[in-house]
């Protein structure tokens, strides 16, 4: 049986970019859309947590912070399967049965 790490352990990246690399370099969503050539709606829900990192957007943020995009989508893929994990017992499917 392998082990399942708790949900809670992982981190939308959104949030995490806002207050590790927006906050500490000392711009507001405003001037991180405005840098990144993307609406300031689209960056407020994303660095609220309230949309999710496209790989698009984590080419933006790596080329303007050195950030590595790759780094950011494993962190968007482990809060998805978090979250998709919370819901697990909703799934109803049962396992396919090996062929005789």
């Amino acid at each position: 049986m392998a082990l399942k790490p708790h949900p809670s352990i992982f981190v939308h990246p959104g949030p995490w970019l806002k207050h590790e690399i927006v906050e500490p370099h000392g711009m507001t969503i405003t001037e991180v859309a405005t840098h990144l050539h993307v609406s300031r709606q689209n960056m407020s829900m994303l660095l609220n947590g309230h949309a999710n990192l496209t790989a698009v957007m984590a080419l933006r943020f790596e080329k303007a912070f050195g950030i590595s995009a790759d780094t950011l989508l494993r962190m968007q893929a482990a809060w998805d399967m978090a979250q998709a994990r919370k819901r697990e017992g909703e799934l109803n499917v049962e396992r396919v049965a090996k062929a005789a």
